[in-house]
């Protein structure tokens, strides 16, 4: 169901929209800040947010205390010190076009019309997809590390830190202020990523999602030595609380870190114009699939430091900077088959088996189907998805990682449906134990669900083991060592049971 147009609403619409939008928001934080486990992609989170600053840009009077503009990230994470941080960690506003970019440059323009002859130049580099980090330094030495966490507060990360090599426990050279916060970008390479799967996967380990999510996950390990193994990376691009400025501007600061020891972008530049920073857009964007490591697109800031304090900031985003996204990345590769996974609830999940392709540095094989209604190209509501084409084994599609985390298909081509393919057929048995699966009616809304489930409960082999993986997992009992290979030869030499 379309979304009713912000100039259409009501004021009790808009106080209900806003409420449900402060939620939405608020859950899919969590699970990007907290988690490392985003489940929509960034353009889909960042339609939510423009959505609900337009409703309050409407009505004012209705901006909620908890509302999704007056926050940054989600709270940290249990199990780490919290520390207060003494510049808050912002995040950026967003550009998605090169119109965008012409509004921001222009915005700035305006705010120093007065002074005509004031001469604005900007950087620009890339915008690494990993984890925030803020390192503070007193007289040259390394003393303590933190998250972003929700941007006021994060977590205590200094010894994970310090088993990074791009992050040096002194200073080099001279000059540095007594006391600074650099702030930077801890990532883990495509190659790193490879090698750490095929490592996790000769022991039966956890299946790893993507660089950024490990990273994260990496750097929040109670065992400095597992963060040791990961061999993390990091940029360092800003800072935070400094007794004095590294320089008068922004990319002379950026220098002075690579002399002080620092890994900083070989692609940061300056520039003048809209135009000299979309073609360091374009150039970048070019060289993306050959950087050996996640970027999702390009960050622009003013680059004099005493303008960037004149313009200052708004709704927890410094009104001197943007990042320009860069549209997902896709990539066209056929579907091999069709499986259907049983879950510890004993829904029947379909999962496409795909011909193996790279799409943004990772090689994408599996791609969820969601349910029944979204192979014939429905959603949740009924409405068509994909033009309303129904997904084929054979098909070949356009698939691309949402946010450059999630893999999806966007679209079936057609053209290219081979004359054989017939519409899959979605099982109204369990495949595991044969027991019907059936398709519940809701009681909210009195229509029946798109998810299919398995009425044969714990004597389903599928949802007895994974029920058990649930009980010794991290969010249940947390019990260590004990893995989901383990409980499956476990399970199945008879061992254990439910």
């Amino acid at each position: 169901m379309a979304e009713k147009p912000v100039d259409s609403l009501s004021e009790s619409e808009a106080e209900a929209e806003l409420k449900r939008l402060a939620e939405e928001i608020a859950e899919h934080d969590r699970r990007y800040h907290t988690e490392d486990a985003p489940v929509i992609s960034d353009a889909e989170y960042d339609a939510l947010a423009r959505r609900n600053l337009a409703i309050e840009e409407r009505f004012p009077a209705l901006v909620r205390e908890d509302s999704p503009s007056l926050r940054v990230g989600a709270a940290p994470a249990e199990g780490f010190t919290k520390v207060r941080h003494a510049v808050p960690m912002l995040s950026l506003a967003k550009a998605y076009t090169d119109d965008d970019v012409t509004d921001f440059i222009e915005r700035g323009r305006r705010f120093f019309d007065r002074d005509k002859d004031l001469d604005i130049a900007f950087t620009a580099e890339p915008k690494i997809d990993g984890l925030s980090a803020s390192l503070r330094y007193e007289n040259g030495v390394f003393v303590q590390g933190a998250t972003r966490g929700d941007g006021t507060v994060g977590e205590d990360i200094t010894a994970n830190l310090r088993t990074i090599a791009d992050i040096p426990a002194r200073l080099k050279g001279s000059g540095w202020p007594e006391i600074i916060e650099i702030r930077g970008e801890v990532y883990m390479t495509y190659a790193e990523f490879e090698a750490l799967k095929q490592r996790s996967a000769a022991v039966g380990g956890q299946d790893y999602v993507n660089p950024r999510n490990t990273a994260a996950g990496s750097l929040r390990q109670k065992d400095p030595s597992v963060t040791a193994s990961r061999n993390l990376k990091f940029f360092a691009y800003a800072w935070g609380y400094t007794t004095a400025d590294p320089a008068p501007t922004q990319y002379d600061s950026v220098q002075k870190f690579a002399e002080w020891g620092f890994k900083i972008s070989p692609l940061m530049v300056r520039a003048k114009s809209v135009d000299d920073l979309v073609a360091q857009y374009r150039l970048i964007e070019e060289q993306r699939s050959s950087l050996g490591y996640d970027i999702d697109g390009v960050v622009y800031k003013v680059d004099q430091l005493e303008l960037q304090r004149r313009w200052g900031f708004v709704t927890g985003e410094p009104r001197w900077a943007v990042a320009h996204k860069f549209p997902a990345e896709q990539a066209m590769t056929t579907v091999q088959k069709i499986d259907i996974q049983v879950g510890r609830t004993g829904t029947l999940a379909p999962v496409a088996r795909l011909a193996p392709v790279t799409v943004g540095g990772v090689v994408v094989e599996n791609v969820t189907l969601h349910n029944e209604d979204y192979i014939k190209g429905l959603d949740s509501t009924g409405q068509p998805i994909r033009d309303g084409i129904d997904v084929r084994i054979g098909d070949t599609v356009v698939i691309q990682r949402a946010g450059d985390v999630i893999p999806q298909i966007v679209s079936v081509v057609i053209d290219k449906r081979p004359p054989d393919a017939v519409p899959y057929e979605f099982p109204h048995t369990c495949p595991i134990c044969g027991s019907p699966a059936t398709r519940e009616i809701n009681e909210k809304t009195g229509k029946e669900d798109s998810r299919r489930r398995c009425t044969g409960e714990l004597i389903c082999p599928a949802q007895a083991v994974e029920g058990l993986r649930h009980f010794v997992s991290r969010g249940a009992l947390d019990i260590e060592g004990l893995g989901a290979e383990n409980i499956d030869t476990f399970f199945n030499a008879g061992l254990i049971k439910t």
